[in-house]
């Protein structure tokens, strides 16, 4: 049994996703900090940068190897790929296999507690689900519908998340210097309210009408887009807000 999420194929990610949902029904789905299966497709598919509907057909695959109230796809056999996969993860219990799910987003428990907010502090479980939906997810999905925004056309599209340099996305062309900027929030509901860091909000006030705020929505039924270009000037208002974290840590000498 491979527990390695960096040697998993994408695939296999996703099969193994279906096969959890499958296994573990709705407990499962409360266990990776999601209120629904429409929304576990969506943020995870998201995620592993495929499409939603892909983790709902492989868990319609496993479902009638379960005891749940859906009949899956239970008019033909599995299919031998799938089944190799169930025979290799069959035995996983539910700890290590929730733990294994959200190793695929990259997700470490214990290095993402020590940057929640004392008030954002649900479990590990919400705080995987909520990091997605506002993180990877939203810029895995931003990612796939941006050669169809009018906005953004033509443009090259380099991913700059880990650079720390106020946005997320950085888009240039050929024949210009000057490239746009595109930071991407996610949002589980059709309205909420976002933020920014001092850096992001910093590259807004410089950028003005080269920075653009994308953000997606819903995620908790069916996501959609909306765009605002230089977001501090337009139809957003934004608040400073100021808050002190206390970390506790445990030294010893030896």
């Amino acid at each position: 049994m491979n527990l390695n999420p960096e040697r998993i194929a994408n695939r296999e990610r996703l099969i193994l996703t279906g096969l959890y949902l499958a296994k573990y029904d709705s407990i499962g789905v409360r266990r990776l900090g999601f209120r629904s299966f429409a929304e576990a497709y969506n943020v995870i598919g998201y995620a592993l940068g495929s499409q939603p509907a892909s983790i709902k057909n492989y868990r319609d695959e496993f479902d009638p190897l379960f005891p749940n109230q859906r009949k899956g796809w239970h008019k033909r056999p599995i299919r031998a790929y799938c089944l190799r996969v169930f025979e290799e993860y069959k035995t996983l219990d539910i700890e290590l296999f929730t733990g294994l799910i959200k190793s695929f987003a990259g997700y470490d428990e214990n290095l993402w507690s020590e940057t929640q907010a004392s008030e954002e502090r649900e479990g590990a479980a919400s705080g995987f689900a909520k990091r997605l939906i506002t993180g990877l997810a939203a810029e895995n999905y931003f990612e796939s519908v941006q050669p169809s925004l009018a906005e953004f056309q033509g443009f090259e599209l380099e991913n700059t998340t880990r650079l720390g340099c106020g946005y997320d996305f950085r888009l240039h062309t050929a024949e210009h210097d000057r490239f746009l900027a595109v930071e991407v929030k996610g949002l589980r509901q059709v309205t909420g309210g976002l933020s920014f860091t001092p850096r992001e909000y910093e590259a807004a006030t410089a950028m003005r009408n080269r920075f653009y705020l994308f953000v997606v929505k819903n995620s908790q039924k069916s996501p959609f887009h909306e765009i605002f270009p230089d977001p501090l000037s337009g139809r957003l208002e934004f608040t400073r807000s100021e808050r002190t974290i206390v970390q506790v840590s445990w030294l010893a000498r030896v």
